[in-house]
């Protein structure tokens, strides 16, 4: 589904671009109560069974565009409930951040395989022959599965000649690595919080849309207009996320159109990462510790404190190039806010720790960041370019495709140490990752670098993005090939790194 437009795309396109634009107007947040009825105009259901089954939804995709809770539905509630507390350039996220709309989810069938009407009652009956449990009948000239002793194996439909068997599995639980999602007594999706690492695979998997996570958008255009100094850092995913005329000085005037002061690529904070994350590597691995997991991705961390805790100690201190950035900004211009600007739903909760709350302000993922585009009518084909980015080096670019964050600190350390070897492994997607951190626990990498990709794909496939995945990786690697320099070594910030780290 991912890169594929569809009639769910469109739709978190409309609610963010209406929040957006009713935040620039200025009028005041009883406006979102009309909001539904924009976004679903007329008198007829675009596509479900009714109109205003469809307008309830969006009205509570409105909500958490706007970081609000989920509404009862036991009751009468209006949309602007809350929202007064809410709607303030101050606001934080309340947990939790992803979030399932009851009432669009289509209770999708659990985990199972089923028999199709392509069964043909062939004499071989393979399938029965090769199931463990003894599930499998053939009754009224086809086989059948007895779901209550069926183990899920797959091997009855391995074994048909005509592949007349399925496997069939909520598309939300499949992409959750966590496995935190299970169904409520009447078959619809839930997620167990307490699992949850907020990597969003599951909200860009649901084929009904029904899976949405929180958004800042009407409290950063608040900071706006405010009059705040409000600077984005922008990750180096974003290249190619907005069109293929959206060339990085054409993105620089588009976000001075939206009411930012400046942007900065954050590929700059994932250089002095490699460099912080090299010297932390060489200074404690295998002397202090068996071997270091990177720093970069929140959801991969999350999953390591949930299901490893015991590991969690072997998982560098470096900051991350989110943060290394926002706190030279914050630095360099007291009392500025800084939006991070980019593909990651989980980045979203990292900037609401406590420890991060005063460097990062506002998260908007790509996605959110288009609405904002639409809704100031922002035209990239005939927008003139501004400045352009080029401080960060090839190596901090590369930070956004799966194995970039390895290759640019074994790349920086054998700079140094040409001689040296260093060990690497990496997983994409929590479920690989689990079985890394499985491999790793068991003393199967002493001496190794270990990076972990919520995502499969990196950042590049995050839960915020536009693109499809190989494409965006093929952009980003052209990006990278037109930094002016390659190296952490030679960035302008190579030894802000460790100052910043000191004042945490």
């Amino acid at each position: 589904m991912r890169g594929i437009p569809s009639l769910i795309t469109d739709i978190r396109k409309n609610v963010f671009t209406e929040v957006a634009r009713m935040a620039y107007a200025g009028n005041g947040i009883e406006a979102a109560n009309d909001l539904p009825y924009k976004i679903v105009p007329g008198d007829r259901p675009l596509h479900r069974e009714s109109v205003f089954l469809e307008r309830a939804i969006a009205g509570e995709r409105v909500r958490l565009a706007m970081g609000l809770s989920l509404r009862p539905v036991d009751g009468r509630h209006l949309v602007t409930e809350g929202m007064d507390a809410a709607a303030v350039a101050e606001q934080y996220y309340e947990p939790p951040l992803i979030n399932i709309v009851s009432y669009a989810c289509h209770a999708c069938p659990p985990n199972q395989y089923k028999v199709t009407k392509y069964c043909q009652n062939c004499l071989a009956r393979s399938c029965e022959k090769v199931c463990p449990k003894g599930a499998i009948e053939f009754e009224n000239g086809r086989s059948h599965i007895d779901q209550s002793k069926c183990i899920k194996c797959g091997k009855c439909a391995k074994a048909c000649p005509y592949n007349a068997i399925i496997h069939m599995e909520r598309p939300c639980a499949a992409a959750c690595g966590m496995d935190a999602i299970g169904s409520d007594e009447q078959g619809r999706a839930v997620i167990n919080q307490d699992k949850c690492v907020a990597c969003g695979q599951c909200l860009v998997s649901c084929p009904f849309g029904a899976i949405v996570d929180k958004g800042q958008i009407f409290q950063v255009i608040q900071s706006i207009l405010k009059g705040d100094q409000v600077i984005a850092i922008v990750a180096p995913a974003f290249i190619g996320q907005f069109g293929k005329h959206s060339t990085p000085g054409k993105f620089i005037a588009a976000m001075k159109q939206l009411g930012f002061s400046r942007v900065v690529e954050v590929a700059v904070g994932a250089d002095m990462c490699t460099i912080e994350e090299a010297a932390d590597f060489l200074e404690k691995v295998p002397a202090e510790q068996p071997y270091m997991a990177t720093s970069c991705c929140p959801a991969w961390h999350s999953m390591i404190y949930k299901l490893f805790p015991g590991e969690a100690k072997n998982i560098s201190m470096t900051l991350t190039p989110m943060v290394f950035t926002a706190r030279m900004l914050k630095k360099e211009n007291p009392g500025c806010k800084i939006v991070f600007v980019g593909p990651c739903a989980a980045k979203k909760l990292e900037a609401i720790r406590e420890d991060i709350r005063s460097d990062v302000d506002f998260v908007l993922t790509f996605e959110e960041l288009q609405g904002m585009f639409e809704a100031k009518e922002v035209d990239f084909e005939t927008i003139e370019c501004g400045e352009d980015l080029n401080e960060g080096t090839a190596a901090g670019r590369g930070f956004a495709v799966a194995g970039g964050v390895a290759k640019a600190v074994t790349d920086l350390i054998h700079e140094k140490h040409p001689d040296m070897e260093i060990q690497t492994a990496r997983a994409e997607g929590l479920r690989d990752c689990r079985k890394l951190m499985l491999m790793a626990k068991a003393g199967k990498y002493k001496g190794y670098l270990l990076e972990g990709m919520a995502c499969p794909g990196g950042c590049v496939a995050g839960a915020g993005t536009l693109l499809p995945v190989e494409l965006a990786s093929k952009v980003v690697g052209r990006y990278q090939s037109e930094a002016n320099t390659a190296s952490p070594m030679e960035s302008p910030y190579r030894d802000l790194g460790k100052k910043l780290e000191e004042e945490d």
